[in-house]
């Protein structure tokens, strides 16, 4: 009578660990993944590239290097957008702020400003790495002999 119960129960178990296993999985990939594409669909000109360790490479006129990173641990995505001029022109902040407003969902505008303040501190008096936070973003510009980079990110609500 006892081996009549333990049975069935043991087969339960074994059907509910198997559900959880499936529920469980993460679709960190999918996510951004579907947040690339829609990028490539919302903003003229941008074009997926390769994929590499949580980074998707992205191709644009305006910008000679640009990339969307994954959400991490204690980040959610990042865009990173580098161009060859020092003082960059109004299509690349254009870009910057056209992903940014896609990928956290905040107005077009405020992601534009943000992005030209930062990039309008580099200099002589403020250095060549400014870290700013603009409308919960956190945006690092960085100016160099090669060009400017800006990089716009959001850290987690823990």
């Amino acid at each position: 009578m006892i081996a009549r119960l333990i049975k069935p129960t043991a087969f339960l178990l074994a059907m509910g660990c198997q559900l959880f296993a499936w529920g469980a999985s993460p679709a960190h990939a999918d996510r951004c993944d579907e947040l690339a594409a829609q990028l490539a669909r919302q903003i003229d000109g941008v074009t997926i590239g390769r994929t590499s360790a949580g980074i998707i490479y992205l191709s644009h006129p305006a910008v000679k290097q640009a990339s969307l990173g994954c959400s991490a641990r204690n980040k959610s995505n990042e865009i990173f957008a580098l161009t060859a001029s020092r003082k960059p022109a109004k299509e690349f902040f254009d870009f910057v702020a056209s992903a940014a407003a896609l990928v956290f969902t905040i107005p077009k505008n405020d992601a534009l400003r943000g992005a030209t303040r930062c990039a309008n501190r580099i200099g002589f008096f403020r250095g060549k790495n400014i870290v700013t936070r603009y409308r919960k973003l956190d945006i690092r510009c960085n100016g160099s002999r090669d060009g400017t980079s800006i990089a716009v990110s959001r850290e987690l609500d823990i």
